[in-house]
């Protein structure tokens, strides 16, 4: 009887479970929602090894203008963002003390010339009478003491005319120099270009060496962007480089290697490479740039920048599992590939993406559609 009562307990207790599991609704994959969305496959593809490196925008000629001589500015000419042309007048400097030593050293040449003139003919005189002192000597009619007396009378005048003529070199000399000096009073472009900074007013006074203006030289524009000693070997001279410059309006270019500066920075361990810019870039000097030099080939996952969605300051992606479900796994992107992008971490290649998701949220929804173009 006992055992009689324990089975019947156990199969009501078996019938009631049985009952409430009956009324449960157990999720399975044929109850997902299904949408239809484009979908797009990872692949691993070589791209090229790039070497980057940051740099400056400059002219391939910069000039410092700087006054020769202390003097009061009188006239600056022009601004900044100027053009100049090669010879053209800049700043002008008083010269007033300038024209009076040329007018002074003029006098000089005068007074010198005049000098020349007596000497060359206290010269010419002292010649003729040795000329006719030999011929008396000749005839025995002047005695040796005279004789001498006329020859060192004609050595000391063409001694006094040589010492006329080299003060009258050295006069000369110091006008061209005056000259010269006053034309350090007008200060010019050294080539054609824009004037880019200007540390000139008219009264200041302007000593040697103060730089006054800069001037930048027309024309095409380089990056100059420094290298690691440990990647140096890979860049030389001619290389195609891509650039691309920092600041609005600004796309990118490519560019030459003009230059590899021999001696590494000590304190760096860089080189410094000079990279030729076209002249139809849209670069300005002191702008910022990227040089990307290439290295080689590497493997990267690449899939299109289309398949991408944000979600708030994350980059995700909508990956597939093996029922067709969707996913949304956050990514870590790289450098764009034309309409592709390379994925540093979390997809690997051959994993089912979904392509342009734009704002739905198909996370654990199974995804039905056709196969998009592949990377």
């Amino acid at each position: 009887m006992k055992s009689l009562f324990w089975a019947s307990l156990l199969a009501a207790s078996a019938g009631i479970m049985a009952g409430c599991h009956g009324h449960e609704t157990v999720e399975t994959p044929g109850n997902v929602q299904t949408v239809q969305a484009r979908v797009v496959e990872s692949r691993q593809q070589q791209v090229p090894r790039t070497l980057q490196s940051t740099g400056t925008v400059h002219a391939r000629e910069t000039a410092i203008v700087s006054a020769q001589v202390l003097s009061r500015i009188e006239q600056v000419l022009v601004h900044e963002g100027d053009s100049v042309r090669a010879g053209q007048t800049l700043i002008v400097l008083d010269g007033a003390a300038l024209e009076s030593q040329l007018k002074q050293a003029e006098a000089g040449v005068t007074a010198a010339e005049n000098g020349q003139i007596s000497a060359q003919t206290s010269s010419a005189l002292a010649t003729s009478t040795l000329a006719r002192y030999k011929q008396l000597e000749s005839e025995k009619s002047v005695s040796p003491q005279e004789m001498d007396e006329i020859s060192q009378r004609a050595a000391a005048a063409a001694a006094s005319l040589n010492a006329a003529r080299a003060q009258t070199d050295a006069a000369r000399a110091q006008v061209n120099g005056a000259r010269t000096t006053m034309g350090y009073t007008r200060l010019v472009a050294p080539f054609a270009g824009v004037v880019t900074a200007r540390t000139a007013d008219p009264g200041t006074m302007a000593a040697p060496g103060m730089p006054l203006l800069q001037v930048d030289q027309a024309g095409a524009l380089e990056l100059d962007a420094t290298v690691d000693e440990s990647a140096i070997a890979t860049v030389h001279k001619g290389m195609k480089v891509s650039v691309s410059i920092d600041g609005e309006g600004a796309t990118a270019t490519s560019g030459r290697v003009a230059e590899i500066v021999p001696a590494a920075d000590p304190s760096t361990h860089s080189f410094l490479v000079k990279i030729e810019l076209p002249v139809s870039s849209q670069a300005r000097a002191g702008m910022y740039g990227t040089a990307g030099f290439s290295n080689g080939v590497r493997n990267a996952i690449l899939i299109p920048r289309s398949a991408v969605v944000t979600r708030g300051s994350l980059n995700c992606v909508y990956v597939l599992d093996s029922q067709g479900i969707a996913q949304l796994r956050t990514v870590t992107l790289g450098a764009n590939q034309g309409g592709l992008v390379e994925v540093l971490s979390g997809i690997s290649a051959g994993e089912k993406l979904i392509d342009a998701p734009a704002d739905r949220d198909l996370a654990g929804k199974r995804v039905e559609g056709g196969t998009g173009v592949q990377p």
